[in-house]
């Protein structure tokens, strides 16, 4: 026998999750983790024997639920989902996957429909942060087809506009933890940031490595790795994030001067895994990171002038243009707000089997044994 639980697969951005109702999922934490592990087939280095798909970037999940704020549409749990360890974290949050939210609520019935752009407000429960999703509909869902196109992903499809403008110290309490604009650790100079994403930026050729490096040397690259994460380690207090050995924050950015048009060149480790382009919420972090005098970001980027600001993240397989609205002053510059352009793609719509002994008692029904 075994159990089943309602989900969608959906491509969001350039990651791949499992998206649930919150309703369809236990509700105490330790059923409801899980479950999540035996549908996604960890730990086990290649999942095989589950939905994920052996990499970070394609074992996450969303839950998703009407919202209890009024303010907002609905509420997103943000859940990184370990390949080989048995593990959860819901400690960040993930704008590739949000962006998936807009078309998963749409199809679930969660929000009424406007044609043609339905605009909902989704609230993310990991770290408070509010967007704003605009999702084109044809003929009472999410469209697909379209001209929208991003790096990381093949083809083109239609957009979804994301606005933020509550991201700062989303999961460190303030934007600075320290602070500090730049920060030694480690015997690097580093900046210590969240805006969305606590993130560690550092100029490449700080740690000896050019910042241009292909993906796939950086993730063989044994020496740069752990010296990174000596590095990581040692930040996680000074980011109000205690231990970091088990967490999946903070992430790691290595930054140099653009060479393709953009605005600055990164590599972004997850933390353990050079990521193939860079996440939503690492690109807008890196951005502000960018606007901060005398930042190793800054010393590195090319910002384009005024306050509102287009930054072309550039990363290993292309890039990601960030919209900044930049206040204060010079000196003291403060992002009012963040934009960027994603697309997302249902690709399944039905029920994930897991082995019955996966199954919680506490299902609220939620759990339907297999015919």
């Amino acid at each position: 026998m075994q159990s089943r639980v309602r989900c969608m697969l959906i491509r969001g951005g350039t990651s791949k999750g499992a998206y649930f109702l919150a309703s369809d999922l236990p509700q105490d934490r330790d059923a409801r983790d899980a479950l999540l592990l035996a549908v996604m087939g960890s730990p086990d280095k290649r999942q095989i024997d589950g939905l994920g798909g052996a990499h970070p970037l394609t074992s996450k999940v969303a839950i998703v639920s009407p919202s209890a704020d009024p303010a907002c549409d609905v509420d997103f749990l943000f859940a990184q989902v370990g390949v080989d360890t048995a593990h959860v974290d819901t400690t960040p949050n993930c704008g590739n996957i949000l962006s998936g939210v807009g078309p998963f609520a749409i199809a679930r019935g969660l929000v009424p429909i406007e044609e043609p752009v339905t605009t909902l407000r989704v609230r993310t429960l990991n770290t408070g942060t509010i967007a704003d999703l605009r999702v084109e509909i044809a003929n009472g869902e999410a469209r697909t087809d379209g001209t929208a196109r991003i790096d990381g992903v093949p083809g083109t499809s239609a957009p979804i506009n994301i606005g933020f403008r509550d991201t700062e110290g989303s999961v460190c309490g303030t934007l600075l933890p320290t602070g500090n604009a730049v920060d030694v650790v480690d015997g690097v100079e580093v900046t210590l940031i969240d805006n969305g994403m606590p993130v560690i930026v550092l100029r490449a050729a700080d740690v000896g490595r050019t910042g241009y490096e292909s993906r796939e040397a950086l993730d063989k690259d044994v020496e740069l790795k752990a010296r990174i994460e000596r590095i990581r380690l040692a930040a996680g207090p000074l980011m109000n994030l205690g231990d970091v050995s088990s967490k999946v924050v903070p992430k790691i950015a290595l930054v140099a001067s653009p060479r393709a048009g953009g605005a600055i060149a990164t590599r972004s480790f997850i933390p353990h895994e050079c990521h193939a382009s860079i996440g939503v919420f690492a690109a807008l972090t890196v951005a502000t990171a960018a606007a901060l005098p005398g930042s190793p970001a800054a010393s590195v980027a090319q910002l384009p002038p005024g306050r509102e600001k287009s930054v072309s993240v550039e990363h290993p397989t292309g890039e990601f243009t960030v919209h900044l609205t930049v206040g204060g002053t010079p000196d003291r510059p403060v992002v009012e707000r963040g934009g960027l352009l994603r697309t997302a793609r249902i690709l399944m719509d039905g029920s994930a089997y897991v082995p019955a002994r996966a199954a919680s008692a506490q299902t609220d029904g939620a759990l339907r044994a297999a015919e």
